[in-house]
């Protein structure tokens, strides 16, 4: 069953931030996964958006998905993501 990654972000600092969004998506292919999208919010409908950014990435499966996240490879650009941005990332399956 796919899983998908779903990313809410606020960018607080656009140096940081720019190079782990430079550097993240080639993470993706060896689990499998791959950005469906990203987007800049046009529009809240309904309540208070939690960033003005998102990003939605499949993976094969929660444990593909599970694993490229615990991957050195990832890992090591959190401390930029961080310092970059205020970061939610949800994990659904279906």
């Amino acid at each position: 069953m796919p899983a998908y990654l779903v990313g809410q972000i606020a960018v607080r600092d656009a140096a940081p931030w720019q190079q782990y969004a430079d550097r993240v998506g080639a993470t993706f292919a060896p689990f499998g996964g791959r950005v469906l999208f990203r987007a800049t919010a046009a529009l809240a409908l309904n309540g208070a958006l939690p960033g003005e950014r998102v990003v939605v990435a499949e993976f094969p499966n929660l444990d593909a998905l599970r694993r490229w996240h615990d991957s050195p490879e990832y890992q090591a650009l959190i401390p930029l993501r961080d310092a970059g941005a205020d970061v939610v990332l949800t994990a659904y399956e279906g």
